[in-house]
């Protein structure tokens, strides 16, 4: 079932934001989204929260000083998706820029699995032979790992952004947002943000010896286009901070100065940086980074993001393309696969999904696990084979319904069921025993019915009311373009009942509709959507500006249909 809402909004708070010279239009958006002043819009550098909010950021910078002044080896041991590649770019670029030795190793998840473990810590000592680890996006949970490091003497910074456990690894140092006494007033950094902000803070140290001056300091703002790509793929919420260090990385990219790496992926994906949006961050750009991580080995997005050869850029985010084009294929079928496990699926008797299969790849279940949690509207998970009568497990959860404490409320009923576990509260993973499936989908379930209640298993489309006639403009669409939607900060959706002037279905997929209000047509399409309608409908849709032919007309991208 889904319905649609609007959202509320203070309409005194509207009128303070649209009397310090906000449109109209915006000042409700913006009020409806929590903003109290024009202040927490602003996206200039200054606007950033200072690195010396960030506990341990300064101890982190006179321990890397220290570190290039006695030209130590630094190796970045980073994770393989999207906030990882870029974090270690971010980190190699930063480092080098700034005095020091550096190189990166990043393990194959399907050999070494998540985080900084022992096995990762030998192969870097044996390739690498490092004087300090440096984790980006990973390192917070990695007990083991970091102790296996001590004992070989290196040293390690855990530069990380995921919520820790109750103990934390014995490393040199750790900087994470999300730290015990760590009161930086954003927990939303993803963790290339956390490598950006150590960067500042290593610089300023650097300052302070000597090292260079304001004027001739290195320039780490060129690093923006690295961190807004990080911070939109790893769907981190876009709070104040995020949004300057996203608005500043668009910039860059609309001014063509980013990366050879980025404009390669932009190029590849048939996109235009002048216009990039975060949604291109997300949808384009990202996921070709990602499939790397999925079904090859990260190394390759890493090394597109780290050459400044163009031509090498371009062959890798050739590469990066095709080998995404496969993930959409794998990730077809395993979805296909994954209907037919659920044919007999009955949405109201149950509050849970879980499957799995043995012909699926271990790199894509949590894409399909993703689309099944879109399409049912109940936490998800699916399954692959691991090794050794292992099968791991990927999940997507809904809001309401915090997947990784879910996990450990089923770990306790019986410990013996889940060998390991973590994540957050919208995305997990695990490891079982094949044999054990059936009573983890059990036990799952039974977390599902005693947390969730029947209307939390409704989809709600959150909207923004009507939208005034004048508005249905290029201008306005430009406007809206203009300002950094994303997670935790919706895009504009609006809602309006209109007379249906005529329907008709497009390459058998999607509906394409004439709409009509006050006399005015607009051209709409529901990608995805077959359905057939009477004459007058609610409408949920964001607006398009749709260019054809050298015209750009304004059309409306459909999320929900209801009848009035």
């Amino acid at each position: 079932m889904t319905r649609i809402s609007t959202r509320p909004y203070a309409f005194r708070q509207a009128e303070l934001l649209k009397q310090s010279g906000l449109h109209p239009v915006l000042a409700r958006l913006f009020a409806a989204r929590g903003i109290l002043s024009a202040e927490e819009l602003l996206t200039d550098l200054p606007a950033l929260i200072p690195p010396n909010r960030l506990l341990n950021s300064e101890k982190a910078a006179k321990f890397l000083a220290d570190a290039i002044a006695a030209k130590k080896k630094l190796v970045i041991v980073a994770d393989y998706d999207c906030d990882g590649a870029t974090a270690c770019a971010v980190g190699l670029r930063g480092l080098r820029m700034l005095g020091a030795e550096v190189d990166y190793i990043v393990p194959n998840r399907f050999e070494y699995g998540y985080g900084l473990t022992p096995e990762i810590v030998e192969l870097t000592a044996r390739e690498k032979s490092p004087d300090i680890i440096v984790t980006v996006d990973n390192g917070i949970a990695s007990i083991d790992g970091v102790a296996a490091a001590n004992v070989r003497g290196i040293q390690v910074l855990v530069t990380d952004h995921h919520l820790p456990a109750d103990t934390l690894p014995q490393a040199s140092v750790i900087v994470n947002p999300n730290q015990p006494f760590c009161d930086f007033p954003s927990k939303n950094l993803a963790g290339v943000g956390v490598m950006f902000y150590v960067l500042l803070a290593l610089r300023a140290e650097l300052r302070q010896r000597g090292a260079f001056d304001q004027q001739n300091q290195p320039k780490l703002d060129t690093l923006l286009d690295l961190v807004a790509l990080g911070t939109v793929a790893d769907v981190v919420k876009l709070d104040p901070n995020n949004r300057i260090l996203v608005a500043q990385g668009l910039k860059r990219m609309r001014a063509g100065r980013m990366h050879a790496g980025i404009a390669a992926l932009f190029r590849v994906a048939g996109r235009e940086p002048r216009l990039a949006s975060p949604f291109d961050l997300g949808f384009a750009v990202g996921p070709r980074l990602n499939a790397a991580g999925r079904l090859a080995d990260m190394s390759l997005g890493i090394e597109c993001l780290t050459t400044d050869d163009e031509g090498r850029a371009w062959q890798i985010a050739q590469e990066l393309n095709s080998i995404n084009a496969d993930r959409k294929d794998i990730e077809r079928e395993m979805q296909d696969v994954a209907l037919l496990h659920l044919d007999d699926f009955q949405a109201q008797d149950t509050h849970t999904i879980t499957v799995f299969d043995e012909s699926w790849h271990q790199g894509v279940i949590g894409i399909v696990a993703s689309r099944l949690k879109d399409k049912f509207f109940r936490p998800t998970i699916t399954f692959a084979p691991g090794d050794e009568g292992l099968i791991k497990g990927s999940g997507r959860s809904i809001p309401g319904f915090h997947l990784r404490d879910a996990l450990d409320l089923v770990s306790k009923h019986a410990p013996s069921l889940i060998q390991k576990f973590g994540g957050h509260a919208m995305a997990a993973g695990l490891t079982i025993r094949a044999e054990d499936f059936a009573a983890f989908q059990t036990a799952f379930e039974a977390v599902g019915k005693s947390w969730l209640r029947q209307e939390q298993l409704e989809r709600i489309i959150e909207t923004d009311g009507a939208l005034e006639e004048a508005y249905y403009s290029t201008d306005f669409i430009e406007l809206l373009d203009s300002q950094v939607w994303g997670q935790g900060f919706a895009p504009p959706i609006f809602c309006d009942e209109f007379k249906l002037v005529s329907q008709r279905i497009l390459k058998e997929r999607h509906l394409k509709m004439v709409l009509e209000k006050n006399g005015m047509r607009y051209d709409a399409i529901w990608f995805g959507h077959t359905d057939s309608f009477g004459e007058r409908i609610n409408v949920a849709f964001r607006l398009d500006a749709n260019e054809y032919n050298g015209v750009t007309k304004v059309q409306l991208l459909v999320e929900h249909v209801e009848p009035a």
